[in-house]
């Protein structure tokens, strides 16, 4: 089997889809990429790119094509939209061009935010005859509305219209979440969907096999860490009240590893309110997180206050539980749901930093043995419901089934 993968984000950049193609690879599928230029979360095109222009190259065993794009930007919702659009056209246009003589059987597209970028794996379907399989990470326009980057009404019908569209003519829809499938049924009552969640590498389970790296306010006192894209949809202020609220505790430390939107605004507010007990650590590669996050007392995970994000499971939650220690979720509906189900931490409120700091002091009062139960059972959790090489297999059996019918 010969998979063209499409999806606007992709190696360099820290996706889920880079381990899916390796993994892929490794089990002999052909597999060729259409991407644009690497340039998220910061919004600058990565070091070794050029925005304009398109490029072959080739990474783990896969070929991989980039169209142009326009950077993300920073905070510019004009520059956003054309960064959505550009993938769109460029991908459609030159992309279809960079695959003229490349025969696949089946189109995977990987589809965060923007789900749009699925209308270029729609145009190539139609010129080489082959069925779509759309993996759908976030629900649009429900996100989009979410994050209010978008109040345009007139834009937001539109956006609706295309979404309509995509779900009505993908041969097949994966969902990483099971309240994502009412959604998507509202726009295409006929469609098949099917829940397929998400994983992690392996190599988070086993911290100890990936690249060490010394990040001092680590080493310090009880560590809650927060890893990850910091932005409006992480509602991070709710990470800046926690904090404020529990500086009375010396032995108590949050740390962010990550960047986004929003770490300026967390970079005055630690200098506002004196908050000596936040650190922003910075963003590492992914090879180092596993070793990271297995050095926290808590992992942290939060998302605003919004009925599209108590729909969400971020990908983070996986990841937090291979690695094996309590988490603390700050967050509504599903997400939470596998938290408690698993017996892996505590879930509080969206948005409720008073409900958050008690939780983490809940965690501090806990005992080692405690803490390494919840660990240990988010573990197995991960072990029982997401583990990566058999989310893989099934992957592989998924798109079989609709070349198959075709």
């Amino acid at each position: 089997m010969r998979v063209l993968i499409l999806s606007q984000y992709f190696w360099p950049e820290n996706f889920r889809i880079n381990e899916l193609v390796q993994s892929l690879v490794l089990r002999g599928v052909g597999i060729d990429v259409l991407t644009g230029k690497p340039n998220y979360p910061d919004g600058k095109v990565f070091k070794g790119y050029r925005a304009f222009g398109s490029m072959r190259e080739i990474w783990s065993g896969a070929n991989v094509y980039r169209v142009p794009i326009v950077p993300r930007g920073f905070r510019s919702v004009f520059q956003l939209f054309l960064n959505y659009l550009s993938f769109i056209v460029f991908g459609s246009l030159v992309g279809a061009w960079q695959l003229r003589k490349v025969k696949s059987d089946v189109i995977f597209v990987y589809a965060p935010s923007p789900l749009l970028q699925a209308l270029p794996a729609l145009f190539i379907s139609w010129l080489k005859g082959i069925p779509v399989a759309v993996y759908v990470q976030d629900l649009w326009p429900e996100s989009l509305e979410a994050t209010g980057y978008i109040r345009n009404q007139l834009i937001i019908r539109c956006v609706k219209f295309l979404v309509k569209f995509i779900y009505r003519r993908a041969d097949l829809i994966l969902v990483s979440s099971i309240p994502f499938k009412a959604s998507i049924e509202k726009y295409a009552p006929k469609a098949r969907v099917v829940y397929y969640p998400n994983s992690v590498d392996s190599s988070f389970s086993n911290p100890d096999s990936g690249i060490k790296i010394n990040v001092p306010e680590l080493d310090k006192g009880s560590c809650v860490v927060f890893a990850g894209n910091v932005g409006a949809a992480q509602a991070v202020h709710v990470i800046t009240e926690a904090a404020n609220l529990l500086l009375n505790n010396k032995d108590i430390r949050i740390v962010v590893l990550g960047s986004g939107s929003e770490i300026d605004w967390m970079r005055s507010q630690i200098v506002e309110h004196k908050l000596e007990n936040l650190f922003l650590a910075g963003r590492y590669p992914v090879e180092a997180m596993p070793y990271l996050l297995s050095k926290a007392s808590a992992l942290l995970v939060t998302l605003a206050d919004r009925e599209i994000f108590a729909a969400t499971v971020p990908n983070k939650i996986q990841a937090y539980m291979a690695v094996g220690r309590p988490i603390i979720a700050s967050m509504n509906g599903e997400g939470a749901r596998l938290i408690k189900e698993a017996d892996a931490g505590l879930s509080v409120p969206a948005e409720n930093g008073k409900a958050l700091a008690d939780a983490i002091l809940n965690i501090y009062a806990m005992t080692q043995a405690e803490r390494d139960k919840l660990g240990a059972n988010a573990q197995d959790y991960f072990h029982k419901h997401f583990d990566h090489e058999n989310l893989v297999t099934d992957l592989m059996i998924h798109l079989k089934s609709i070349v198959k019918e075709n």
